[in-house]
């Protein structure tokens, strides 16, 4: 008996060693398995933006080095580029110029069929979502430091003296065709206009998510027209607009028709202003990631009741006759094409005509006007000093205020764009006078681009081609621009189709789309050609050097 109970009690102490046993092991394990979890939550989304910005070989667009060619990027990597991207990181534009509403009706409409640059045939809303993933990219939505209070163009004083409260509130008097406005430091309670001005800063007129964009642009194509009157200065016609809120518009008519080419005869100089290239060159600006040219929307004006019932300019209203075939005309005073041969005339009273949002008065945000280096010599027989010496930009290189800071790279961004959109006449630029030498260039004055699809200008690219010098992120956003993903043409198609002169017809025709691509083609061989004479660091200005510091180290 006493044998048998002894063998029990072996087993039983057996049986509860190996249990003890084996939840040690499992406990053992558990443990192991818990101490390799990282303690940190798993970086968010913005995170690895920084940390894949921030690595020195570029590999989310297919650039491993920028000593690469473009054609080299493209065929190793453009099967795997950002696929992801493209499906994931698309939001709803509200802030990039589609609202919710006009991407559900885009979703109901029958599909738009275009042809790209290759010939085939793709629908517009191919194009759409291209743009879309291409706004979202992460060389779109750079980190940048907080904007410090003395980077801002104009501020609305945070708090006042008792004293001073009744001079804080903008109160207007009744005035005809004008709104009775109650304006206060809320921004609530500014107008969209407004509200751009009290965004500009030192780096850029707008932010990339401008939620007031949707609003100003709308305010631009359909508010009411209270005043118009002839913009002074300047060598063709211009007006400006009044809106019932207080905001003032830049107004170019239509001279020409979307598919016709300016005349070979004439010198660059002479050529037309276009209603069409102003709006093109907005949408591209913007594409670039730039963000320097003031928001222009395209709209159809009644002649009569928007500008000859409501101008108080009487050299104007001196002007207006009505056509042979009885279309409303006024041609205005002017250096160039203002008679009774070049009158602008409606069809038989709507006119397209281009409107571009007015920066700040002079009085409030003065600027200045600098003579551009590569300035031609508008003569019919003598050349410019740049092209007739080959190592002409090694003095501009020594001369203020290119000899430092960001200037001389800020000017290859303005030339990268006319060369894209084929502008010849890029005589001067301004600056904001209140941020010296430390700031963007305007991109103003656009309206003699895109006269010609079939024939580029490599004499624009000259500053590129003698400086040999490129932001890195723009060469980034330009390589992206060259891959089918995000494809040049088919993203400012895109653009281009939110306009509202799209529904009478496309802004720009496909051979001026086309072109774009062969541009930026150009564009990036200049850039390679100079990457195999010069070293990288001299031809590259790293802006995204500041990334590194931004990311914590892993």
């Amino acid at each position: 008996m006493m044998w048998r109970m002894r063998r029990r009690s072996r087993t039983i102490c057996l049986s509860l060693a190996f249990i003890t046993i084996f939840l040690h092991l499992l406990l053992a394990l558990v443990s192991l398995s818990i101490y390799q979890e990282p303690c940190d939550p798993p970086p968010s989304t913005r995170t690895h933006i920084l940390t894949d910005l921030a690595k020195t070989n570029y590999t989310s667009v297919g650039i491993s080095s920028l000593a690469e060619s473009p054609a080299d990027t493209t065929q190793r990597d453009s099967s795997n580029l950002d696929a992801k991207n493209a499906k994931g990181h698309v939001q709803i534009l509200t802030d990039k110029g589609l609202s919710v509403k006009e991407r559900k009706a885009s979703m109901n409409k029958p599909v738009s069929v275009v042809h790209d640059s290759t010939g085939k045939t793709e629908p517009l809303e191919s194009g759409l979502s291209k743009l879309v993933a291409l706004f979202d990219h992460p060389l779109y939505n750079m980190p940048t430091p907080p904007i410090a209070e003395e980077d801002w163009l104009l501020r609305v004083k945070p708090k006042v003296k008792a004293s001073e409260k009744s001079s804080q509130l903008w109160v207007t008097d009744s005035v005809e065709g004008y709104e009775d406005v109650r304006w206060n430091s809320s921004s609530t309670s500014h107008p969209p206009w407004l509200r751009f001005h009290l965004s500009i800063s030192r780096w850029q007129l707008y932010p990339h998510h401008e939620p007031n964009m949707k609003n100003l642009t709308e305010q631009l194509a359909t508010h009411r027209i209270v005043s118009a009157v002839q913009k002074s200065g300047g060598t063709q016609l211009k007006l400006v607009m009044s809106f019932p809120n207080y905001g003032l518009a830049m107004f170019k008519p239509m001279k020409q028709e979307r598919d016709e080419e300016t005349n070979y005869n004439l010198y660059y100089f002479s050529d037309f202003e276009r209603h069409n290239a102003e709006i093109a060159a907005f949408h591209l600006d913007r594409i670039l990631g730039y963000r320097r040219i003031p928001p222009v929307v395209g709209r159809q004006v009644d002649v009569v009741k928007e500008i000859k019932d409501v101008t108080i300019d009487r050299k104007l209203a001196r002007t207006f006759f009505t056509s042979p075939v009885g279309n409303v005309c006024f041609y205005g005073q002017c250096s160039y094409y203002c008679s009774t041969e070049h009158a602008v005339c409606g069809r038989p009273k709507a006119l397209e005509a281009s409107l571009a949002v007015m920066l700040p008065d002079l009085s409030l945000a003065t600027r200045r006007s600098w003579r551009s280096p590569w300035r031609r010599s508008y003569s019919r027989s003598k050349l410019a000093k740049w092209e007739t010496e080959p190592d002409y930009c090694s003095t501009i290189k020594k001369t203020p205020p290119y000899d430092k800071g960001t200037r001389l790279v800020d000017f290859m961004d303005l030339v990268i764009l006319d060369f894209l959109m084929s502008n010849m006449d890029r005589h001067h630029y301004e600056t904001f006078e209140k941020f010296g030498n430390d700031t963007f260039l305007l991109h103003l004055d656009n309206g003699r681009a895109f006269g010609r699809h079939s024939k580029d200008e490599p004499s624009i690219l000259a500053p590129l081609k003698q400086c040999c010098r490129i932001r890195r992120s723009t060469l980034l956003r330009l390589r992206l621009l060259s891959l089918p993903q995000y494809r040049l043409s088919d993203v400012m198609r895109a653009s281009l189709s939110h306009d509202p002169l799209h529904s009478v017809a496309p802004l720009l025709s496909e051979p001026h789309l086309a072109a774009l691509n062969r541009r930026l083609k150009t564009v990036l061989e200049t850039v390679n050609h100079c990457q195999k004479r010069q070293s990288k660091d001299e031809v590259i200005y790293d802006d995204t050097a500041y990334l590194k510091d931004m990311v914590s180290p892993a």
